[in-house]
């Protein structure tokens, strides 16, 4: 029997990217995501680039963890940013929950840290940090307007060539704690070869967080990243 419908299948209601602009008519903040393994060093990352961005920028910081506030409680304590710029998401399940799947609890964060601080002349750059998590983590393109995904040399030379959509689609790959490669066994030529690969032309930074200036080229990713936002017509 022919069923004769104007669609053969209904729309599907997905998250779209958040407005560029906030209710009065300004640019509202840049959001990046940052996700990867469990100590691959996001935190690290995340208190590096609020250290090197946070004169130049206004910054803060959305956390998720699980069962806790741990990350958002070890940037506090190391006072990367003022305690009214961090705030935490206690996903209580896998973090891709929070992150792609339900993004409401961090959507909301957002929006009250955004809220907060525009009496301080607003927000430039909001950090989302995903809870550990494996290589298929990714953020809802409805919660951030850019990715990060950082691995570690200690988790062995084949993250690269495993790939995942972590690796292979985050707008910057970071390779962190490259000064343990020799203690490790981990070849960072093969490492780079098989990062290249997998991405193509998307960018792939290779560093120390200990190192100093270690953060910087990632610090200039976002740099580049915010320009660019702010080119973009709205």
């Amino acid at each position: 029997m022919h069923l004769d419908h104007p669609e053969a299948f209904p729309e599907r209601h997905t998250w779209s990217a958040p407005d560029a602009v906030r209710p009065d008519g300004t640019r509202r903040a840049l959001r990046v995501g940052l996700g990867g393994p469990v100590g691959s060093g996001k935190t690290a990352t995340v208190a590096a680039l609020c250290r090197a961005l946070r004169d130049e920028l206004s910054v803060a910081v959305v956390t998720n963890d699980i069962y806790t506030r741990e990350d958002a409680a070890f940037l506090l304590r190391n006072a990367v940013l003022p305690s009214d710029r961090i705030t935490a998401v206690e996903t209580g399940a896998c973090p891709h929950t929070a992150i792609r799947d339900d993004i409401s609890a961090n959507l909301e964060a957002v929006e009250e840290l955004e809220e907060a601080i525009a009496p301080a002349g607003g927000l430039d750059l909001v950090l989302i940090e995903s809870g550990g998590d494996n290589l298929t983590a990714t953020f809802s393109k409805g919660l951030v307007d850019a990715q990060i995904f950082v691995i570690d040399v200690a988790g062995g030379d084949d993250i690269p060539r495993k790939g995942g959509p972590g690796v292979t689609t985050a707008d910057l790959l970071v390779v962190n704690k490259t000064d343990l490669a020799p203690y490790v066994g981990s070849d960072l030529d093969r490492m780079a070869r098989d990062a290249a690969e997998q991405r193509g032309d998307l960018p792939v930074v290779m560093t120390s967080l200990v190192a100093e200036n270690g953060v910087e080229p990632i610090a200039d990713w976002v740099r580049e990243r915010r320009a660019a936002w702010l080119a973009e017509p709205v």
